[in-house]
């Protein structure tokens, strides 16, 4: 009988895959991960007493032990200011998939396996199978409106021998009505929103105990200045609203085009198709992670540029020097250096990398 250490968040989904490895005879415990606190009033939207409240009384109605594990130190270390560092330096990190990668299959894993469990396992919505010569291949939710393979882009091999996925084949009404069904306290507990653990924060607000701002220009491709931005660290590319520049007469809005890091300047365009910088198909990417074999020559394969965005055909060819150039077989909007890339063939997670920016042809 496998020993299962399952990372309670307080929401649904985790309750379930702990109720339905118990179903299936597995000896299962609960450990609630505590990264983050509400440091001297600094935001009122914390939910972590909430959440743990919520998932000790649901793992006593399930019936298994519950604890809760401080990783508020480590958190801050690997996460925190990793998104901290890519937002002053003009990128826009992705911080839940870093922390499946370094908190849920890092360190939890490795608390879980040093107090005798076996395996951990999650809520993610998402199918492991285990091939002929024990490799783990993962696999998309099938429940595709719930598929969470995206966030699992940049784990290992090693990781993924250690991780179960309960919900994989269930869908998201069938894990409400079965959560009902058990009388679970969070049954219809709303989806957390917001960033890993973090919760409902707002990404301003949060920075904005960080980074100090910074003002500076707001200009259009041609040089023109339309006004003056907060500091570089408050836009993305692909951002319309909050940039305080009006439309023209023929209602026409402005979008964010790039960052102009060592002018301080902001650059923007009308939103069309043809703005300079808002679209593109070729792309470099860096810090790649392959679950299975790393791919070393050019092929075809789907790529999944953002959580919510469908799958596109791409050309994957690796470079020497480790990072690699895809080209969409469309173009796509706004994808912003420091986002996760995530590979497939067909239902298959291949593995993933962090965009660079747009490929200079030469």
């Amino acid at each position: 009988m496998k020993n299962v250490l399952v990372a309670f968040s307080g929401g649904v989904d985790s309750a379930m895959a702990a109720l339905l490895l118990k179903e299936q005879g597995y000896c299962v415990s609960a450990a609630y991960m505590k990264n983050w606190v509400n440091e001297e009033g600094m935001f009122s939207a914390c939910p972590w007493e909430e959440d743990i409240l919520v998932a000790s009384e649901t793992a006593k109605t399930i019936g298994i032990d519950f604890q809760v594990v401080d990783f508020i130190a480590e958190y801050r270390e690997r996460i925190v200011q990793y998104l901290i560092e890519g937002y002053r330096s003009g990128i826009t990190p992705n911080p839940d998939v870093l922390c499946n990668r370094e908190m849920k299959f890092g360190l939890f894993l490795d608390y879980a396996l040093e107090q005798g469990f076996e395996a951990v396992a999650t809520g993610h919505y998402c199918r492991s199978q285990e091939q002929p010569d024990g490799e783990i291949c993962l696999y998309e939710g099938a429940d595709k409106n719930k598929d969470q393979s995206y966030f699992l882009a940049l784990v290992t091999q090693q990781q993924m021998r250690k991780a179960v996925f309960p919900l994989g084949s269930w869908t998201k009404p069938e894990v409400r009505a079965k959560a009902t069904e058990y009388n679970l306290p969070n049954a219809n507990r709303k989806d957390s929103q917001g960033i890993c653990f973090i919760g409902k924060i707002r990404m301003k607000d949060f920075l904005s105990h960080y980074i100090d701002d910074a003002p500076g220009l707001i200009v259009n491709t041609a040089g023109e200045v339309l006004g003056q931005h907060r500091g570089l660290h408050h836009y993305t590319l692909g951002q319309r609203r909050g940039l305080g520049i009006p439309s023209n007469t023929d209602n026409e809005y402005y979008v964010v085009v790039g960052k102009d890091l060592p002018d301080n300047r902001l650059l923007v365009a009308f939103d069309h198709t043809d703005a300079p910088g808002l679209f593109g198909q070729d792309f470099a990417l860096h810090h790649l992670s392959f679950l299975n074999k790393p791919l070393t020559s050019e092929c075809q394969l789907l790529a999944r540029p953002r959580y919510r965005d469908p799958a596109f055909p791409i050309t994957f060819t690796p470079k020497a020097d480790g990072t690699t150039i895809i080209k969409f077989v469309e173009p796509q909007r706004a994808i912003a250096p420091g986002q996760v890339c995530a590979f497939y063939e067909g239902e298959q997670l291949l593995g993933g990398g962090i965009f660079l920016g747009y490929h200079q042809k030469t």
